[in-house]
């Protein structure tokens, strides 16, 4: 009996429970949500609609394969790492001229409160002369290998929004992350691990918490898993006593029988990630703790990166981010939020640049002899810049979304160049602008992907990363 005919037959709608009209109604919403999913999966080239993590192909031949995002959270100063601004120094303790504040919003200071001259040096190195801070001296021996973004802007000027903008496309909590719409459009090529694994390893976890590399209104199985860098990767990974693996095997076909029974009868797209997530975890008991082990890398890696087996450290997770891919993971990302500088800026620079600089700079190298730089982009910076003029009395900067840099290595990025410039007071972008949406359209274009043809409907529209902004940076582009 079908909906219809059970509702004319003089069944009392009230009676007719939201669980079987989920199962029993052509009409229902599961089959209707299943049917999208299936329609995604066949548009994006997926050889199985039931195996959302299946390897598909892009719109075009992609230049980069897998991403890792070196996420600074919390703010890195432009005007003490990348951007030089001898004019800023020269007017240090004046305030800044009135037409430049015109409509500003700050976070924290006052908008005319006085200029704050940077603290550290400049110098030019590389074959391409980019400038780079004292602080970040391995950084400077891998410059021809980067293309520096010094013309970044925002729309958000607090931590939490700006954040899930830089990681979403939005402000707006609940929206598909980057990590989440690369695993969308390409699946992944590893059976045994997460297509998407995040890390923490700041002072805390990012402002906008989960929702960083959350999968929104797509699929669960596209969001990010967190790992540890010490112990058991993930919770609870580990069998607890008395639970050996033929036990564990057992139970998981058993789980899985009755969820396949029910896909079958709901077509909920969530029961499939659901045995997904299920089988995954199984593989990943074997898997994660070899992968996790850096310690059977070579001593020289281990120096190189500045890792000490057993110690957690930012070294040692761009170390995994490294191993991770290798073993099939399309996207890794990790978490530094460390660079709030409200006051203290130069004592807080100097210990974040030495717990950062070698490790990143290691990455490259590393990625690069092993021929994997060229179809992997690396991605460098935070969610804003910081503000010209000084906030905490003589020695910090507030929040600064007009104008930041970012890095991006590999992957088919420009090596060796410095793309767009700030103002004379590193206040606003003068020339080369890329918004947020225009630095998402880039990767995604470097991915292979169209970022207005990779969409997803939801409630009645199709949705994209770069929502209904965003261009292709062709300048950034090798």
């Amino acid at each position: 009996m079908n909906c219809q005919d059970r509702l004319l037959r003089g069944h009392n709608p009230l009676d007719v429970s939201r669980r079987w009209f989920l199962g029993q109604c052509g009409v229902g919403l599961g089959a209707m949500a299943l049917r999208e999913l299936i329609a995604a999966d066949a548009t994006a080239g997926s050889p199985a609609a039931f195996d959302p993590m299946a390897v598909k192909a892009p719109h075009f031949a992609p230049r980069a394969k897998r991403v890792i995002f070196l996420f600074m959270a919390g703010g890195p100063s432009h005007l003490e790492l990348f951007d030089n601004k001898p004019q800023l120094a020269k007017f240090d303790g004046t305030l800044p001229p009135a037409e430049l504040l015109k409509g500003y919003r700050a976070a924290f200071i006052n908008p005319d409160a006085k200029l704050l001259g940077p603290k550290f040096k400049f110098a030019r190195h590389g074959a391409s002369g980019i400038e780079v801070s004292e602080l970040l001296p391995h950084t400077a021996g891998v410059v021809d290998d980067l293309t520096v973004i010094k013309g970044m802007s925002t729309d958000a000027f607090n931590h939490a929004p700006g954040q899930i903008m830089m990681s979403t496309g939005s402000m707006i909590f609940g929206r598909p992350s980057l990590g989440a719409w690369t695993c969308y459009g390409l699946g992944s090529e590893s059976k045994d691990l997460p297509g998407f694994v995040v890390f923490s390893t700041g002072k805390k976890g990012p402002s906008g918490g989960n929702s960083n590399w959350g999968s929104g209104f797509l699929p669960t199985v596209y969001q990010g898993v967190q790992f540890r860098t010490g112990g058991d990767p993930v919770l609870y990974l580990s069998n607890p006593e008395g639970v050996d693996q033929r036990i564990q095997r057992d139970s998981l076909d058993a789980i899985h029988a009755l969820d396949d029974q029910r896909l079958q009868a709901m077509g909920d797209p969530e029961i499939a990630t659901r045995i997904n997530s299920y089988e995954t975890a199984f593989r990943m008991q074997m898997t994660a703790p070899d992968v996790m082990d850096v310690s059977r890398e070579p001593q020289h890696i281990l120096d190189m990166y500045g890792v000490e087996p057993g110690k957690g450290s930012f070294g040692g997770t761009c170390l995994l981010a490294r191993r991770l891919l290798e073993r099939g993971v399309r996207f890794v990302e990790i978490f530094h939020e460390a660079w709030d500088q409200h006051g203290n800026l130069t004592a807080d620079l100097k210990r974040n640049c030495a717990e950062t600089d070698k490790a990143s700079a290691a990455l490259i190298r590393d990625l690069k002899q092993r021929g994997m730089l060229d179809d992997t982009l690396v991605i460098w910076g935070g969610e804003f810049g910081r503000t010209p003029m000084v906030q905490g009395g003589s020695d910090g900067r507030d929040h600064h979304p007009n104008a930041f840099s970012m890095w991006m290595a590999g992957g088919g990025a420009k090596p060796g160049i410095a793309h767009g410039e700030s103002d004379d007071l590193g206040f606003s972008v003068a020339r080369d602008k890329v918004h947020v949406h225009d630095l998402n359209a880039t990767i995604l274009h470097l991915l292979g992907f169209d970022h207005t043809r990779l969409t997803y409907r939801f409630q009645g529209r199709d949705f994209r990363l770069t929502d209904v902004h965003g261009r292709v940076v062709n300048e950034l582009i090798a």
